[in-house]
């Protein structure tokens, strides 16, 4: 009995120091690990103050590296129109792409925060009202463009988002997003920019309330209304969130910049190179009486020629500048850009596949209407 009972003794005595053992070794790890932790934060610190500090001075330094490229290194007469537009070329091109790295990296880690998943259920959890103004903002830091509408809409509605909320969502994600706010920021200022993204959002929750207010479900196409009839389909989606760490967030931002800046650079270029050339030798005010503000059928003019084509705002923004420059109206040019980055022929085909036209008539009717009138808004105020 007294060796059974010391056996007990030995074995319980044992399991408390290897109990106590793994608590001491748990909160080792946890020490080290919150070490580590702040290690990385430090690290992280440092580095992004010494890059900001690289990109600012790089960037106070564009205009004086423009003209020394232009007219000392590539020797060419100051003054001259050719002379002009390489440097605007020069100047403008890393200035936007500096900015649009910058920007998109932020934007990027504040995208970690916005899954689809987490967004349709935002969209989905809210009275209507709030639903449009949601998804107004929401559009600006997603990163969804046409290209992405049927998977987006098709997920929307099976969330259980309303139809005109949807819509919102639409017009603002490729209307007013970061590549457009940067440019208007960098090459007009923030007042410019602000105004931008107003009217575009403004122009998105109209959108939304006025097809919802018409009630057009009826006008999707019928699997899409067969597979939002499936109320067991709602409750299938992922609603999962990502709880992501720091590390990953700016990874995240990262990624948003070789995703992003990556794709759009060549737009950019073409962009600008395009606006360099209308700067050059475009004489001043030729464009006032053909885009200016006297000129009352130019804004709905403007816009016809948006609608059918296709660019987005890397590609469009630098020739505004240029037109703006040369004497058209800010009224008819903004409406011009807002044409052909929020309502394009490519879209149209996209949402065929899950509108019928009479719906993808109204969505393109209400969002032209709305452009129009902004831009006469504009050519009264400014």
């Amino acid at each position: 009995m007294n060796t059974k009972s010391n056996n007990s003794e030995g074995q319980e005595q044992f399991l408390h120091e290897l109990e106590f053992q793994l608590e001491s070794n748990a909160e080792a790890d946890s020490v080290a690990l919150s070490g580590d932790t702040l290690r990385s934060k430090i690290i992280y610190l440092f580095s992004g103050t010494v890059i900001l500090a690289a990109w600012w001075l790089v960037y106070e330094n564009l205009l004086t590296f423009s003209r020394f490229l232009t007219y000392h290194i590539l020797q060419l007469s100051e003054g001259t129109h050719f002379g002009a537009t390489v440097e605007f070329f020069i100047f403008e091109v890393p200035k936007v792409l500096l900015l649009l790295t910058l920007i998109v990296f932020f934007v990027g880690i504040i995208r970690s925060y916005f899954t689809p998943e987490r967004t349709r259920r935002i969209l989905a959890g809210n009275r209507e009202s709030v639903g449009h103004v949601l998804a107004g903002a929401l559009g600006v830091v997603t990163p969804f463009c046409s290209c992405s509408a049927v998977p987006l809409f098709m997920g929307f509605l099976t969330a259980g988002v309303p139809l005109g909320v949807t819509f919102s969502f639409l017009v603002s994600a490729p209307m007013v997003n970061e590549v457009a706010l940067v440019l208007l920021f960098g090459l007009f200022g923030w007042k410019v920019a602000g105004l931008y993204t107003a009217t575009g959002l403004f122009i998105a929750l109209v959108t939304g309330v006025i097809i919802g207010r018409l009630h057009m479900e009826r006008y999707l196409e019928d699997w899409v209304l067969e597979l939002t009839a499936d109320k067991s389909r709602t409750g299938q989606i992922s609603m999962e969130e990502d709880d992501l760490s720091w590390k990953e967030r700016i990874q995240f931002g990262i990624d948003a910049v070789k995703d992003i800046v990556l794709k759009v650079w060549p737009y950019v270029t073409i962009g600008i190179a395009v606006g360099a050339g209308i700067h050059g030798f475009v004489p001043e005010n030729f464009l006032a009486g053909i885009m200016g503000k006297e000129a009352w059928w130019a804004v709905p003019v403007a816009v016809l020629i948006g609608v059918p084509m296709y660019s987005n705002a890397a590609g469009v923004i630098p020739v505004v500048q240029a037109l703006l420059s040369k004497g058209a109206a800010f009224g008819t040019v903004l409406a011009f850009m807002m044409a052909v980055i929020a309502i394009s022929t490519p879209e149209a085909i996209i949402l065929r596949k899950v509108l019928k036209p009479r719906l993808i008539a109204v969505f393109i009717g209400v969002v032209t209407i709305g452009i129009i009138l902004v831009g006469y808004l504009f050519n009264m105020v400014l």
